[in-house]
């Protein structure tokens, strides 16, 4: 893969975040790449060794499978932030599994060196750290939004969070992916977008959904969406950033 321009660090606002300092110790080992929609990264189980910042427009979502094959969306993740072993003081078992829901660039980095560079940096430990904060966060309120809202504001909240991270009305999402990402069944998932379209909050178009009125839509949601944004700004002293429209948004 090819190495990582300096540049590129503008389209990811954790990487923006690093301090010069920082900045030095981690881009000699940065690696440029493009991850495609349905692209694997890790699996539940298996060993993380590459921590992947995602760049732009790309969005990775974590995801628990259960024995029966169902699986539910625990955590999004666009060019605020990483997916990975953050946290943690080398590599360990995933447990989640990692899958592209977005395409586009990505910066990646060893985990291994990305370990030598926290013990060698109290800002890059304290940062990553922050970071996980807001991760664990959004996690948590995911739990708590999924076992005491209705579909239909979880749906919206997914929506919202989804087009945080495009900065575009048009959200490339089908009803099998958005089905899989809330955990219920697709027929299920039809019936609400289609309440939701009558409402005049969504409109649904062969493999996209159109965002309508984005003020109606979170005043329709539940209060989960602002409480994580909430949280990444005051935690981490920045934006959950809105990316510029690109024509290439559902490759």
């Amino acid at each position: 893969m090819p190495a990582a321009p300096v540049s590129s660090f503008e389209n990811n606002q954790l990487l923006k975040a690093l301090s010069d300092a920082d900045r030095d110790l981690v881009v000699p080992h940065l690696e440029a790449a493009t991850v495609r929609r349905g692209e694997i990264l890790f699996e539940a189980g298996s060993e993380v060794q590459v921590i992947t910042f995602p760049c732009d427009r790309a969005v990775v979502s974590l995801l628990i499978t259960m024995q029966d094959g169902r699986r539910a969306e625990t955590a999004t993740i666009g060019r605020e932030g990483a997916v990975g072993g953050i946290v943690s003081n080398g590599r360990i078992p995933s447990s989640t599994q990692a899958v592209v829901q977005i395409g586009g660039p990505v910066l990646r980095i060893e985990s291994a060196r990305l370990q030598d560079a926290k013990r060698r940096s109290a800002t890059l430990r304290n940062l990553l750290s922050r970071y996980g904060d807001c991760l664990l966060a959004q996690v948590l309120q995911s739990v708590a939004c999924n076992a005491l809202h209705p579909i239909e504001q979880r749906c919206l909240r997914w929506l919202l969070t989804l087009q945080d991270r495009l900065g575009t009305d048009e959200l490339p999402v089908t009803h099998e992916t958005l089905a899989a990402m809330l955990g219920v069944q697709r027929t299920y998932l039809t019936r609400v977008l289609s309440t939701l379209q009558v409402q005049g909050l969504i409109r649904v178009g062969r493999g996209r959904i159109h965002v309508l009125g984005r003020a109606e839509m979170e005043a329709g949601s539940c209060e989960c969406h602002a409480v994580v944004r909430q949280h990444y700004e005051a935690v981490l002293g920045l934006p959950v950033p809105v990316a510029v429209p690109l024509a290439d948004a559902g490759r």
